[in-house]
């Protein structure tokens, strides 16, 4: 990602635009490290995100509503204290620094007009969120840094210190010849590597693309090249990149940005523009930060269903290690004739017998291992009752590895379904059908009230065919086997987990456009995602059989048909 100073800058034009002149109407601390002021500007209403989170650091206006605590922090409860009806002012920025600075006229507790300034840092390990008094004295600040922590403590009362000014020159004041002086001078043979040590402002990102725009490759080097015409280019691709900046984003599955900045993203290959820089880092954040939340909340199912998961294989090792040992059998048999044959050489008490083996070709003689402790005829039947046990054990070994094999491809659709939740209730239900299975234990506390159950996803082809996707295996189950017509159509990604996807043909046969349209949804709805030219199996509702003994959603078909399609999780 491309969140830089320059970037940084772009988002605060954006939010001058919007907010400047507006009032701070509300204040949330949805997280520790988010705060969410709501703003009443001239032309609406807005919200300003502050995430000085170090693993990534962000600020823009967002459309999201995250979930608050029931008792707002402490930070957040000074900041409505101080800030609430206070109008935005003034938005600043040091040059070439992941730092911005929100003034704020208000009044104090005797009812004089002052100002409050809100600074946001948002450099790596240094985050902070910092509420200064018209003398530039702490108030408070999101993390406190002690006097022996830092060279710049944070605690209230102290005067703030900003952060040391950049050492690098600054790309919007450079031309063709300032560029051609860095590239002779000393350093990194890497033109993107010269680039990021003596130029500020910049992400490594931005710094691959000029040296790709410069000399065709991200890891161009400045060896032997013609150092007048690159400097020409950089001059060039950094003038048109700082004056007429857009967000760009490099789509990942479903169209989710998993790459951004303010220049197109050559190196990617692959590259759109987004509306705004705000409404791209609002798409980018709020959906990984969804997955995230989604991912902590699912670990203990998760950590469940793949501990039943190593269970099973380790149980189905044994069992097939078993299993092996009773294909030779057989011999078992062949040595109780033997025995047969030879009782009248036998007499109880002896420990082995030397015959001949009329089972082998040439008629070797073998030494066949007897019990002292048993008469002929029972060491003959013992033989027979060996070969009858491996036989028997054959038969059961194989049933229990079906049934084990059964249940393992059902905790391994958990697993896929799990990876797809996307709010609390779709973990609720998974978590409902885990216990239900007996996976998970019932909860002991107080029932809480049962919540309606989640629809299916919905859509519709554009052809005006209803598409319903199942959610979970219960959902999958539901939908096939209850609310599908037998002559409705029936999709799911071939020889993977995933959702059961119906197309409602209400006695019409759909087009081939529908059909794509659907298998699409059936492959991003699946383990195969990721994946390109996927194939997904097509048939009648009516053809799918709920497996005998099968878990929720497992279901078998032999008439279908195959199509080919890349994923995709919308319509159109």
């Amino acid at each position: 990602m491309a969140f830089d100073a320059f970037f940084l800058s772009f988002v605060l034009e954006e939010i001058r635009e919007s907010c400047l002149g507006g009032r701070v109407e509300k204040i949330h601390q949805p997280s520790r490290d988010a705060v969410i002021l709501h703003l009443r500007c001239t032309n609406g209403r807005e919200k300003l995100l502050f995430s000085p989170n170090p693993a990534a650091p962000r600020l823009h206006l967002t459309a999201a509503s995250p979930e608050n605590p029931a008792e707002p922090p402490m930070f957040c409860m000074l900041l409505r204290k101080h800030l609430l009806g206070a109008r935005l002012s003034e938005i600043a920025q040091p040059p070439m620094e992941r730092c911005a600075q929100f003034t704020f006229d208000c009044t104090d507790e005797m009812g004089y007009p002052t100002r409050k300034r809100l600074v946001a840092e948002l450099m790596g390990r240094t985050c902070n969120l910092y509420l200064l008094d018209a003398d530039g004295r702490i108030i408070d600040c999101l993390r406190r840094i002690g006097l022996g922590e830092s060279s710049r403590p944070a605690l209230p009362g102290l005067y703030y210190q900003a952060p040391e000014s950049m050492k690098k020159e600054n790309p919007a004041h450079l031309g063709g010849q300032d560029y051609v002086r860095l590239l002779a001078q000393p350093g990194a043979d890497v033109l993107a590597q010269r680039l990021m040590d003596n130029l500020g402002g910049l992400s490594p990102l931005i710094c691959r693309e000029a040296a790709l725009y410069a000399c065709g490759d991200v890891d161009g080097r400045i060896t032997g090249r013609d150092l007048e015409a690159t400097g020409e280019k950089l001059a060039e691709f950094f003038q048109s990149a700082l004056r007429s900046p857009a967000p760009w984003y490099c789509p990942g599955a479903g169209n989710i940005p998993k790459q951004f900045a303010f220049v197109p993203l050559r190196e990617y290959g692959e590259y759109r523009r987004a509306d705004g820089f705000s409404q791209l880092l609002d798409s980018f954040y709020t959906l990984r930060d969804r997955r995230d939340a989604m991912a902590q909340k699912s670990q203990a199912v998760r950590k469940t269903v793949q501990n039943g998961i190593a269970r099973l294989r380790r149980k189905m090792a044994a069992q097939e290690k078993e299993l092996e040992a009773t294909y030779d059998r057989e011999r078992l048999r062949q040595l109780g004739d033997i025995v047969t044959a030879n009782l009248h050489a036998i007499r109880k008490g002896d420990a082995k017998l030397l015959a001949e083996d009329f089972y082998d070709e040439d008629m070797k003689t073998i030494e066949i291992p007897l019990s002292p402790i048993l008469s002929p005829q029972q060491n003959a039947a013992k033989f027979y009752k060996d070969y009858t046990r491996m036989k028997n054990a054959q038969r059961e070994l194989t049933h229990q590895l079906e049934l084990a094999e059964t249940e393992l491809n059902y905790l391994q659709s958990v697993l896929e379904e799990l990876s797809r939740a996307e709010t609390e209730q779709e973990m609720e239900e998974i978590r409902e059908e885990l216990q239900q299975g007996g996976y998970l234990r019932m909860d002991n506390v107080r029932k809480k009230p049962r919540q309606k159950k989640l629809p299916p996803l919905a859509f519709t082809s554009t052809q005006g065919y209803p598409i319903y996707v199942g959610r979970n295996n219960q959902q999958n189950e539901e939908l096939t086997h209850r609310l599908a017509r037998k002559n409705d159509l029936w999709l799911h990604a071939q020889k993977v987990h995933g959702s059961h996807v119906i197309v409602v043909c209400g006695n019409t046969t759909p087009p081939d456009d529908t059909i794509t349209q659907a298998a699409q949804l059936a492959a991003y709805y699946s383990q195969a995602r990721q994946g390109q030219n996927v194939p997904v199996d097509v048939t009648a509702a009516g053809q799918v059989k709920k497996m005998g003994g099968g878990k929720p959603g497992m279901v078998i078909y032999h008439t279908y048909r195959t199509v080919y399609v890349d994923p995709k999780s919308e319509i159109g």
